[in-house]
C-alpha cells in the first residue's frame, strides 16, 4: 500500500484511568510525549477541560511548558485553549512566555466552547458577559497582542508582542471553519468525538478560505481516535474503555477512564450505544495493516493535510505500544534515524 505523505500528530487528553490520580496521568503524559517524539510524530497537543475527573490537563499552558521542557524537537501546543474562559491578554502572555522559553516549537489552538459545564464556566470567568458570541473579537484581540508593538501602544503582552506563535482555530461545527477561512488561519476539526459535520466543515473552510499573512492556502488537520495493538481483536478490546466512557456520557455520567473489561453491552440502551459508536466513528483501530488502511481512507475522504490522533487507553503500556503500532503503520521516521 502506498501511504499518503501526511504527517501524524498526537492529541493527549491526559486521561486519568480508574484507580489512578491526576499526578499519574501527568507522568504518563510526559512519558508519552518523549515516546512519540522518538517515534517521529510531528506535534503534541493538549486539551483544556475543566471539572472532569477523567482529564488532567485543565491548566493547559502549564502542562505544555512541562512537556516542552521534557522534549527537544517535537512541536507542543494547545488543542486547544478554550478562549471564552480567558482574557486574550492572559493567553498572549502565557503563550508568549512559552514561545520565549521554547522558540519555534509552540502552537496555539483556540476553541470557542467552555470545555466544561455552564456552572464551571461561571466559576472560571465569574460572569458570562463574553462567551462564545465574542469569540471573533477575542481572536482578533489575541492576534493584536502577538503583532509587533505599535508606538504608544497602551497595553502590550510581555512576553508575546512580536512573537510568531502560530494560531489555529479548532471546531466541531461549521462556525470555526468559517471563521478560520475568513481569517486565513489553519483549521483543525474535532472529529475524534464529534465527526458529524466533518466534511461540511472542511468543504466550507476550503471554499471560503482567504489567504493571509499567516497562511497562503488552506491547511486542515483532522482529529481521529487511533488504537493500535498486535492484533485487530486486541485493539477492539482496548477500544471498549472509550466506548464505555461515551455511552456513560450519553447517560449524563462522567468519570475516570474505565478498564475495557468493565464494558458490557447489556448495561446500555441501544440509543446510548449508538451515541458512543457515532462519536467514535472517525477512527483507526487494529493491527498495523488495519490502521494503515483505515487512516489512508480517512485521508482520502477528507484530503487532510495532517492527522492528529488520540488514544485513550486504560493501560499506559498498551497506550505507548499503540503509538508504536501507529508509527510502524505509517512508516514514520524515528528521531535520529537519518543520522545513522
Amino acid at each position: 500500500m502506498t501511504l499518503p505523505a501526511v504527517p501524524l500528530s498526537v492529541l493527549d487528553l491526559a486521561p486519568v484511568p480508574q484507580g489512578s490520580t491526576p499526578a499519574d496521568a501527568l507522568r504518563n503524559t510526559t512519558e508519552l510525549a518523549r515516546h512519540t517524539e522518538r517515534l517521529g510524530f510531528n506535534r503534541y497537543w493538549l486539551a483544556e477541560h475543566h471539572n472532569m475527573t477523567g482529564i488532567a490537563s485543565a491548566a493547559t499552558a502549564v502542562v505544555i511548558g512541562h512537556v516542552a521542557a521534557a522534549t527537544s524537537s517535537i512541536r507542543v501546543g494547545a488543542g486547544g485553549i478554550m478562549l471564552p474562559n480567558h482574557a486574550p491578554l492572559v493567553i498572549a502572555e502565557q503563550f508568549g512566555t512559552l514561545e520565549s522559553l521554547f522558540p519555534g516549537r509552540i502552537d496555539l489552538g483556540l476553541g470557542r466552547a467552555p470545555g466544561t459545564d455552564q456552572r464551571t464556566a461561571r466559576a472560571l470567568r465569574r460572569n458570562l458577559a463574553g462567551g462564545d458570541d465574542s469569540f471573533p473579537q477575542d481572536v482578533a484581540e489575541l492576534q493584536f497582542y502577538f503583532a509587533p508593538p505599535q508606538a504608544n501602544q497602551p497595553v502590550r503582552a510581555v512576553p508575546g508582542a512580536g512573537l510568531d506563535v502560530p494560531i489555529w482555530l479548532l471546531g466541531s461545527s461549521l462556525y470555526s471553519a468559517e471563521l478560520a477561512a475568513h481569517l486565513g488561519l489553519p483549521f483543525a476539526f474535532a472529529s475524534h468525538f464529534a465527526p458529524r459535520f466533518l466534511m461540511q466543515a472542511i468543504d466550507l473552510y476550503r471554499s471560503r478560505f482567504r489567504p493571509s499573512a499567516a497562511l497562503d492556502k488552506p491547511y486542515v488537520m483532522v482529529g481521529a481516535n487511533a488504537i493500535g495493538a498486535d492484533s485487530d481483536d486486541e485493539a477492539q478490546f482496548l477500544l471498549r474503555s472509550l466506548r464505555l466512557r461515551f455511552a456513560a456520557m450519553a447517560r449524563g455520567m462522567r468519570g475516570t477512564l474505565p478498564p475495557p473489561e468493565d464494558f458490557k453491552e447489556n448495561d446500555w440502551t441501544a440509543a446510548e450505544l449508538a451515541f458512543a459508536d457515532e462519536s467514535l466513528s472517525c477512527a483507526a483501530v487494529g493491527a498495523s495493516s488495519s490502521m494503515a488502511a483505515q487512516l489512508s481512507a480517512l485521508v482520502a475522504q477528507t484530503g487532510a493535510d495532517e492527522m492528529i490522533l488520540t488514544a485513550q487507553i486504560f493501560d499506559h503500556r498498551a497506550r505507548l505500544h499503540s503509538y508504536e503500532v501507529l508509527a510502524q503503520a505509517w512508516g514514520l521516521a524515528p528521531l535520529g534515524a537519518s543520522e545513522s
